[in-house]
């Protein structure tokens, strides 16, 4: 194969990441280079570029190059890359407290308590998670879990909530001005975002976790233990999120065997090169733009 069609094949996978072998091999063929679908493949494998994920892939790592200018071609094709990977479950996080998906999860009815409802939390980082019991949904107790279990874990780890993901459920979402669950995120300046609409696998952490503990805790607790306080199932509830955080190994992508609090921990250091170091760059920039603009007025006083 010349060097010419095999670079001219490697560009055009680079230009159009989602097309096939056969539409390749037809356009190339108009710019005069005559190559098979069958050529094309034998070149894609032998640089791993033989599926589209994979072409896609290298799309970024040529997009994170400096100076690198993308074709509306290359960026349509990586925002709908994007889109695909969150509405299977693929969240973009960075560390611990980049985005924290929260759900409301139906526990079930018991007679004498009445319909039971659990605010389930995670932290899709590392997979640490929170519940809380309630007996409705409502943007108050959407709220409650996260004043009362999610912030004071995140401050006591010195670090701090970015991002929200969830539903478009009633209790988290309303008119931002009155909605009590949006007043209290903007309380505490954290960013609110919501999934697709009809696509509940976009948060699919939060979905896990939710499965979890109702394989693991609910259909074991209900046969052991008769309850007719809902007090009495949460604290059960928080004897298993324990055990869950800081004892039960996880098999997360990023845990890898590891427990969630591990995970959190050892995330720190990007927390630290993301958060902390990126807000004391931000503050430098700032301080000094603010020292040249008043440098500037005086000058301009001094002339006048």
């Amino acid at each position: 194969m010349p060097k010419a069609f095999e670079k001219a094949v490697l560009d055009y996978a680079l230009e159009y990441p989602t097309h096939g072998q056969v539409r390749a091999s037809n356009e190339l063929k108009r710019k005069g280079i005559p190559i098979s679908s069958g050529g094309i493949r034998s070149i894609w494998l032998r640089h791993k570029l033989e599926k589209k994920d994979l072409k896609l892939k290298c799309l970024e790592r040529h997009s994170a190059k400096a100076g690198v200018v993308l074709t509306e071609s290359q960026v349509q094709a990586l925002e709908s890359a994007k889109e695909k990977k969150q509405a299977f479950g693929e969240v973009e996080t960075h560390h611990p407290g980049f985005l924290v998906g929260q759900d409301t999860f139906y526990v079930g009815y018991i007679k004498g308590v009445g319909k039971i409802y659990q605010q389930t939390v995670i932290d899709t980082y590392s997979n640490f998670g929170f519940a809380k019991l309630y007996l409705e949904k409502t943007a108050l107790t959407a709220a409650d879990v996260l004043n009362d279990l999610v912030l004071p874990f995140f401050d006591k780890e010195h670090m701090k909530v970015l991002r929200i993901l969830t539903d478009n459920g009633r209790e988290y979402c309303g008119p931002k001005e009155s909605h009590n669950y949006d007043l209290f995120l903007h309380l505490n300046d954290i960013e609110h975002t919501r999934t697709k609409v009809r696509h509940p696998q976009t948060n699919g952490s939060t979905e896990k976790l939710n499965q979890t503990i109702l394989e693991e805790f609910y259909k074991i607790a209900f046969r052991k233990k008769l309850y007719t306080r809902l007090e009495d199932l949460d604290k059960d509830l928080q004897i298993f999120m324990k055990v869950y955080n800081y004892d039960r190994t996880n098999q997360g992508k990023r845990c890898l065997g590891k427990t969630p609090y591990e995970t959190l921990e050892a995330g720190y250091k990007q927390y630290e090169r993301y958060v902390i170091n990126g807000e004391a760059i931000r503050n430098k920039e700032a301080d000094a733009s603010l020292l040249n603009l008043q440098n500037e007025k005086m000058e301009v006083t001094e002339t006048q």
